[in-house]
């Protein structure tokens, strides 16, 4: 099956699977889809993530985060929504990188030094394209 955009389908899957409290959802693999995970991982909004090698192509496996037991759990990735899409891509400058619920939520920025969160984008000094955001 053919995908359009491979990040879109991605965060739907995320968001699909928080909503219903799964313990993990996988997808196909990439590795803009590797280094997205690696940011939420890093920032605290999914345990952690590994590659499943298949066949014809490999499977990105993502285990999500909740606190508190399945009756009244939270999740920990409450919003999560797309910013670029293909029709309208979103470039932003470092002084332009959007503070997602005033800081208490993350962007996703893919940039010339590879995907980053926000704040790293904003330290290192550099743009790029905002892919999300989560919070």
């Amino acid at each position: 099956m053919m995908i359009s955009h491979p990040v879109a389908d991605m965060l739907t899957r995320i968001r699909n699977a928080s909503a219903r409290f799964h313990p993990q959802v996988s997808m196909p693999h990439s590795k803009m889809k590797e280094a997205i995970a690696r940011v939420l991982a890093a920032e605290g909004y999914i345990k952690g993530h590994k590659m499943i090698p298949h066949d014809l192509q490999p499977e990105l496996m993502l285990e999500l985060k909740y606190q508190g037991e399945r009756i009244h759990a939270k999740q920990a990735i409450t919003t999560i929504r797309l910013v670029s899409k293909p029709g309208r891509r979103i470039y932003m400058g470092k002084d332009e990188i959007p503070r997602p619920l005033g800081g208490m939520g993350i962007c996703i920025v893919s940039t010339s030094q590879g995907v980053l969160s926000g704040d790293e984008a904003r330290k290192k000094g550099i743009g790029g394209e905002v892919l999300c955001e989560v919070f």
